[in-house]
């Protein structure tokens, strides 16, 4: 019985040589880096050097080294192509339709970010690299316009029961610009009494005592975030 068993087991080059084509499948990583401005959600984007995509855009991407592993490669990408180092990413979903890329069978790994555009300023400029607004990207290189849709829609489901948006704003904000980040995201205009319930009933504000300054609109309050939550929002930033 024994025997019977030892003989059933294989070696790990005996499986690789068995299913060869199975161990040349390579593995890349997307970013969909988005950034807001203007009252306007924008993404990272860099014209593609693939001749076969010539004139378009894609998300920031590469090949996963043999010697790295998925969030390695997310940030070494952002480094290398933005010279940012201090930006949080997240993993969203896994992409493998055949054919997605012309040069063979890539499975990719799509990660998102927010930044405040404002706090975190491009280092580097190859290859066209900068900011377009969402409504604004048509066509995308291989298939990363439907990587960027499923990101934005992973965003608009978590965005009202965690507290993302916040990457987006500058220490000191109002309730009326935290709704206008949430209309920009959402894609449609709020109500603005109901906004300010829904906010009321969570833990994610603390009032300043303070009041805007120099706007061309009736000052409001200024809020910061709740510390708490700021330190764990903190203390999930990688910094590479």
């Amino acid at each position: 019985m024994s025997e019977r068993i030892i003989k059933a087991f294989k070696t790990a080059e005996t499986e690789k040589i068995s299913h060869l084509d199975y161990f040349n499948i390579a593995v890349s990583v997307d970013c969909v880096i988005l950034g807001y401005e203007n009252k306007q959600l924008k993404v990272l984007l860099i014209k593609s050097d693939l001749e076969e995509f010539s004139g378009l855009n894609s998300l920031l991407g590469d090949l996963v080294r043999p010697d790295e592993d998925l969030d390695e490669a997310s940030y070494r990408i952002l480094r290398e192509r933005t010279g940012l180092n201090d930006v949080y990413l997240e993993q969203v979903q896994t992409f493998g339709r055949i054919g997605r890329h012309p040069s063979g069978r890539v499975v990719t790994t799509a990660y998102f970010s927010l930044l405040d555009l404002h706090h975190h300023q491009l280092r580097l400029s190859h290859n066209d690299l900068h900011w377009h607004p969402i409504s604004k990207v048509g066509k995308l290189a291989f298939d990363h316009k439907d990587i960027l849709d499923s990101c934005l829609h992973r965003l608009r489901q978590q965005v009202l029961e965690r507290p993302l948006i916040f990457s987006l704003l500058p220490e000191k904000f109002s309730l009326r610009q935290l709704q206008e980040v949430y209309e920009a995201i959402l894609g449609t205009e709020l109500d603005r009494r109901n906004f300010r319930k829904k906010v009321s009933l969570k833990d994610w504000l603390v009032d300043l005592g303070e009041m805007e300054t120099d706007v061309p609109h009736r000052p409001g309050k200024l809020y910061k975030l709740n510390p708490a939550l700021k330190k764990r929002l903190r203390a999930r930033l990688r910094v590479s």
